[in-house]
């Protein structure tokens, strides 16, 4: 161990730690206001309905606990107990080429974590999704997922990893520049194919056919100027019975696709209302902004990994004596959630700005209250806590607490 070693535990420990004591605030203060509908929503929220999402907003923040337990124990097994280490001498005496030696050790670690995760994933999807009456997922239909994801993840991901290496391997100090500017075509390309290649490997998207829904989406999408590649409704009852709206895509790709359990729960008017909310995402610039926004973090970290990657006590102080190219990736992209948990608030808090701006579009192009009668719904029917603890919500959630949110809408008041 060297000094680099002491601070990466102490940032590991110290992170792990708090976000531990966060989560139990997190438990702790739903629970203390389990038998109580707040104020605002005593008129549309049964006290059934409260309770039910306490008991699920505990359930989940209780496996996401033990969860990030275990992954801070396996990030200390690959590191400094010795785990990638062992995996890498392991490959060497296969005696793999360099870039053979990359692949092979970052698949490896892939497939390690994966493994690790996977009960969390089943016990999330059949224990607790099921308990509480969201799960529509089959065992067949989640093996089945697993292995698209993993075909996928091998066609798209090995290719990508042949290049990156590649470019780490050959185009010298400077290669860091070149794989940023690859993340970024590769990024948008992605952008554009998801939609229409990817996505439906998953899901059926057939187009809407409700026309009082259509006609009212139309015109809205006209008075928002937004072109569309169509508008499509995805079978998501297949899998949970949670709702959701968005679009998706990149330039003339841009679609629209509704949950089929959003359209079968919600009026028209309350699907346009939540329609013109992702649309004020678009009107605001928002996911050009976002996506900005990861370029430039892209930008540093790749900087950062092309200054450690030459510097012995880097490899050292995580546990490993020879230095490669494969090993300086898995190294800094498992140290670096340790070092980089102050940017969550920050991410969060511009999210939420983000919702809030949306929302006042929202009210500019449609009535308030249907915003909010659609939000109440969605809340009761995704078993969203209406309070979730105060600082546990300004460090993780992308969208203001419920009670805020609608508060915000209601002093919009009528639209334009």
């Amino acid at each position: 161990m060297n000094t680099f070693s002491l601070v990466f535990l102490a940032a590991l420990v110290i992170t792990t730690a708090f976000r531990v004591w966060l989560a139990w605030r997190h438990i702790g203060h739903v629970a203390a206001h389990r038998d109580r509908v707040p104020p605002a929503f005593t008129e549309k929220v049964t006290l059934q309905a409260h309770q039910k999402a306490g008991d699920y907003t505990v359930a989940k923040t209780r496996l996401a606990l033990t969860e990030l337990i275990v992954d801070a124990l396996l990030v200390l097994a690959f590191t400094l107990g010795g785990g990638l280490e062992w995996i890498d001498q392991t490959l060497r005496a296969m005696h793999f080429g360099w870039l053979g030696l990359g692949i092979w050790l970052i698949a490896s670690v892939t497939i390690i974590s994966g493994l690790v995760g996977l009960p969390f994933s089943l016990y999330r999807t059949f224990v607790i999704e099921t308990r509480f009456g969201f799960n529509k997922m089959t065992l067949g239909l989640f093996v089945v997922d697993l292995l698209k994801q993993a075909l996928l993840g091998a066609v798209i991901g090995l290719p990508i990893l042949v290049a990156v290496l590649f470019m780490m391997g050959a185009l010298g100090t400077y290669w860091w520049i070149y794989t940023w500017v690859f993340y970024m075509v590769f990024s948008v390309v992605m952008m554009i194919v998801f939609p229409t290649w990817i996505a439906p490997l998953f899901n059926k998207f057939a187009p809407l056919a409700n026309d009082e829904l259509k006609t009212r989406i139309e015109n809205l999408l006209v008075r928002c100027g937004f072109k569309s590649q169509g508008l499509f409704v995805m079978d998501g009852s297949k899998r949970s019975s949670h709702g959701n709206a968005y679009f998706t895509g990149f330039g003339k790709a841009k679609r629209i696709v509704f949950f089929d359990t959003l359209i079968d729960r919600l009026q028209p008017m309350e699907i346009e209302a939540v329609l013109a909310h992702e649309l004020g995402h678009f009107k605001r610039r928002h996911v050009t902004k976002r996506i900005a926004l990861s370029f430039l973090l892209s930008f540093v970290f790749l900087a950062l990994l092309g200054w450690v990657i030459d510097k012995p006590w880097f490899f050292q102080g995580l546990g490993v004596s020879t230095p490669s190219n494969g090993m300086a990736l898995v190294l800094f992209f498992t140290a670096l959630p340790a070092f980089t948990f102050f940017l969550q608030p920050l991410g969060s808090l511009l999210s939420r700005k983000h919702e809030f701006e949306a929302d006042e579009y929202a009210a500019q192009q449609t009535r308030s209250d249907d915003l909010i009668t659609a939000l109440v719904k969605l809340y009761q029917d995704n078993a969203s806590t209406l309070t979730p603890d105060p600082l546990y919500s300004a460090i993780y959630d992308s969208h203001p607490p419920a009670a805020i949110r609608i508060a915000h809408l209601r002093q919009l008041g009528a639209p334009a």
